[in-house]
């Protein structure tokens, strides 16, 4: 990379942290005989198009808790859960996602050389539970709440460039989701794609500045440079 790397900035649902593991437990919890994948997709859909119809501005923002309580809604509805004390620990599943293997020692590595910031889609107080119960600790969280809109908005990942208070090519960007690091190069970050089992992994045409297979691989390429 030819700029100075001043912080590194993380996506969190899917890259720090197991988010269709976490929303799958969730779900096989309050009904247990239901087909998991199919409620899950159901859930993962409509998280997706709801975030992309408020990035487009075809809806009011909601936040992200608010939307996975519809989401959590449709799923009870599908599965016939109608107790509301089961369907209210099913919508409030995004604060307990369980972090990958190499998290929680990668972003500490990491941290004892950069400032480390999440940027995530989850709501502020979604996202402060979700780091604690997932063992994350980070110099700064950010939520696209404050923006008001979801990534890959580039208002999201202005907060970033704006919490930092340098130029956005001294900002690394890194996610498991192909389209999450575009959105990032879109304001000028550097970009690291982190290979997850799940995520959105980069086209032929994508060019980003880093690939690395787990967080220890590119903490060591970062202490290298």
């Amino acid at each position: 990379m030819t700029a100075h790397i001043e912080a590194v900035v993380f996506d969190v649902l899917g890259t720090m942290v197991d988010e269709a593991r976490g929303l799958a437990d969730a779900i096989r919890e309050a009904a247990p005989d239901a087909d998991t994948d199919a409620l899950l997709d159901l859930w993962q859909r409509h998280v997706e198009r709801e975030q992309d119809r408020i990035v487009k501005g075809e809806r009011p923002f909601a936040t992200a808790d608010a939307i996975d309580s519809e989401a959590a809604g449709a799923v009870a509805e599908r599965a016939g859960v109608t107790d509301a004390a089961a369907l209210a620990r099913l919508a409030s599943a995004g604060r307990r996602h369980p972090a990958w293997d190499d998290s929680a020692a990668g972003l500490e590595r990491l941290a004892r050389r950069y400032p480390v910031l999440a940027l995530s889609n989850a709501n502020r107080a979604a996202l402060l539970h979700l780091s604690a119960n997932a063992g994350l600790r980070w110099h700064q969280a950010l939520s696209a709440e404050d923006a008001r809109t979801y990534k890959p908005a580039p208002e999201v990942y202005r907060l970033a460039v704006e919490a930092v208070g340098c130029p956005p090519e001294r900002l690394l960007m890194v996610a498991a989701h192909a389209w999450d690091l575009r959105g990032a190069q879109g304001v000028g970050m550097r970009t690291a794609y982190l290979r997850r089992p799940v995520g959105d992994p980069p086209a032929p045409g994508d060019a980003f500045d880093r690939h690395a297979e787990s967080l220890g691989e590119l903490a060591e390429a970062l202490e290298a440079d």
